[in-house]
């Protein structure tokens, strides 16, 4: 059976050239970059090249970038290690954040609120899943005075795909004396990530979504923000994640990131196209079908579909029989029956939020494979409904 993979958002396969890049540092260049000896500074000088590769994609200080395990460490660092500070520093901790933030970020600040007594606020979100300006004004009036703030919204959502205005709620956070973070682990690859164009204060991202290896990634944490490290041990990362660096890892990163860039325009182009015909196809063959998240303002290769009346995990099974590789929405949500928060968040019903479904594109991805698709769609969800009408 030829297979299909259209679950990109959840990982991408590791690019070959990236491969290359890594693979001296498992074998010939081993040191452990924090030594004095040669074999120490090999490794180092890798390390400290990587850091300037990113930083130069990101338009910020090699300083400025942390190496981490990836997007979940990277959020983590961010929520905990402020809100770890105000509380050293004695002051109140507020975040601000959506209803629709990958469970990084959620539950963390849902713990850092429950345990540590940070107080907690929710901005709504627009039936396309992004945050308003004017409501995340309103949600940060009467800040507590003398207290440390922390707005951190998605960049791109992994589940439907949208795109929020990041550099206008960067700006509202400044106004009024809040600090921005976002959660960039879908958008890395896919955009062009200038941070002083965004002009948040930390970003996160993890190096498997484009094309790099998994258990790697960094967060982007701008000059004379105070955190507290919740990994302690040796002096690693100007004293802000302790622990061994993973070298071929921070390496593959870096290369990662370099070829997503120089290759983003024509990427765009072509995923853009395919992603197109897919959604289009979905919407004119399958009845009681909505597109969910923004039409145009979203992920290049991301289609992300709700059927009424129609249980997701059932369809992938469906899909999977046929070869079609897919999922409902986030890959640490899979396998999940309840209703998705997400659709729930923008405003979907009971009978749409179990029906959510998550085709996601990459380099492999050719128009037969949407072909297949468009072929294979209609009949398995024509036959789930005749199964669950019959139930």
């Amino acid at each position: 059976m030829r297979r299909i993979y259209l679950d990109h958002s959840a990982t991408t396969p590791l690019d070959p050239r990236v491969l290359d890049a890594m693979a001296p540092y498992f074998s010939e260049i081993y040191g452990n970059s924090m030594a004095v000896h040669h074999f120490g500074r090999e490794a180092e000088h890798a390390l400290e090249t990587a850091r300037e590769t990113v930083a130069r994609l990101f338009n910020c200080a090699p300083g400025e970038i942390v190496f981490t395990s990836g997007g979940t460490e990277s959020d983590n660092i961010a929520l905990r290690g402020l809100a770890q500070h105000a509380r050293l520093t004695d002051r109140p901790f507020t975040i601000v954040t959506s209803p629709v933030e990958h469970e990084a970020i959620s539950a963390t600040a849902r713990q850092l609120r429950d345990v540590l007594g940070a107080a907690l606020r929710i901005v709504p979100v627009d039936h396309f899943g992004r945050v308003d300006p004017d409501e995340l004004r309103a949600t940060l009036q009467n800040l507590p005075a003398g207290g440390i703030a922390l707005v951190t919204l998605i960049d791109t959502n992994n589940e439907v795909g949208s795109r929020n205005p990041i550099p206008a709620l960067a700006a509202i956070a400044h106004e009024h004396g809040a600090l921005f973070h976002t959660d960039a682990v879908q958008a890395a690859g896919q955009f062009a990530l200038d941070v002083q164009q965004l002009g948040v204060d930390m970003l996160s991202i993890s190096s498997h979504k484009f094309y790099g290896p998994k258990g790697a990634g960094a967060l982007f944490v701008r000059q004379g923000i105070d955190l507290v490290t919740s990994q302690t041990g040796a002096g690693h990362e100007d004293h802000r994640r302790a622990g061994t660096h993973n070298v071929p890892g921070i390496v593959g990163t870096a290369r990662a990131l370099e070829l997503a860039r120089a290759e983003l325009p024509e990427t765009t182009r072509r995923l853009t196209a395919l992603r197109n015909r897919l959604i289009e196809g979905a919407l004119e063959r399958v009845t009681d079908t909505q597109l969910t998240g923004h039409p145009t303002d979203r992920l290049p290769g991301h289609a992300s579909l709700v059927f009424k009346n129609v249980e997701s995990n059932l369809l992938l099974m469906h899909l999977d029989q046929r070869g079609i590789a897919a999922s409902s929405g986030s890959a640490c949500k899979v396998g999940d029956p309840k209703p998705s928060p997400i659709l729930e968040a923008l405003g979907y019903g009971p009978e749409w939020t179990r029906g959510g479904l998550r085709l996601t594109l990459g380099h492999s991805t050719t128009d037969e494979d949407i072909d297949a698709v468009l072929a294979a769609l209609p009949d398995a969800i024509a036959q789930i409904r005749r199964i669950t009408a019959h139930a």
